[in-house]
């Protein structure tokens, strides 16, 4: 056999070039893709798609079949024997109708609003009542000596009386509203140019302080026997508030 000479670089590297050339030259076809088959028709002859159902179906008027609406039914043991938090608050043997009301003492230490109106303590609920009063503030009984009553321009009233003249006399009563911010002394009586008929009683006394009790007077007409219409100015004198209430009394005597 023949040995051939082994091929020169320069050869290797134009066989080389030869061998890709030709595969530029052609290149590989690509694979046909897989054909996709149709989707089967759902209707007549052909079989319907598997759909898992639960035991739960929902009708076509909106009902639902299989399911249990009618609650749950199941109770604890608390709801079967009775409740089993309530505390024990109370102690054994407590009774309601034997114990303290828990409205005792809501009205205070002072006892608001009752009749004595003490402290709340067992044996002293009349706390005052026999006591024996010295000294305080005493009230006017007697009109000063020298005391003026001197009608005002404008009285604050008029007092309208009928009175028979064989009669011994009528009588009527003058609320007076108290209109001092305290308790102040008052002295009432008739100016001279009055009627010598007409009197009035209490003359002296304490007058409520302003929004509190008001001040009754009762005016007294005695005609003796006489008919005519009578004026009397009454005047009641507050000196500690240098202030006066007028009022005219008119009466009828027939």
């Amino acid at each position: 056999k023949s040995i051939s000479a082994a091929p020169s670089f320069e050869e290797y590297l134009k066989q080389r070039a030869g061998e890709g050339t030709t595969a530029a030259a052609a290149p590989a076809a690509a694979p046909a893709p897989a054909p996709v088959a149709a989707p089967a028709p759902f209707g007549a002859g052909a079989p319907a798609p598997f759909i898992p159902k639960s035991g739960i179906t929902r009708e076509a008027d909106g009902t639902t079949s299989g399911m249990d609406l009618s609650g749950n039914t199941w109770q604890a043991d608390s709801e079967k024997m009775g409740a089993t938090d309530t505390g024990d608050f109370f102690p054994e043997g407590y009774d309601p109708a034997n114990e303290i009301a828990f409205t005792v003492g809501m009205e205070g230490s002072q006892g608001a609003g009752q009749k004595d109106r003490g402290p709340q303590l067992p044996g002293m609920e009349n706390l005052g009542e026999d006591a024996i009063q010295f000294g305080g503030i005493e009230e006017a009984s007697d009109i000063p000596e020298g005391m003026e009553f001197v009608m005002s321009s404008v009285p604050d009233g008029e007092v309208p009386m009928q009175v028979a003249g064989t009669s011994k006399g009528a009588e009527v009563v003058l609320s007076v509203k108290p209109v001092c911010m305290g308790f102040e002394d008052f002295y009432a009586a008739f100016t001279s140019d009055s009627h010598p008929s007409f009197s009035v009683s209490p003359c002296a006394g304490r007058m409520d302080r302003r929004g509190g009790e008001m001040t009754e007077l009762v005016i007294k007409c005695e005609p003796g026997g006489k008919s005519g219409s009578w004026t009397g100015n009454l005047v009641i004198n507050l000196p500690e508030d240098n202030s006066k209430i007028c009022y005219v009394v008119k009466a009828e005597v027939f």
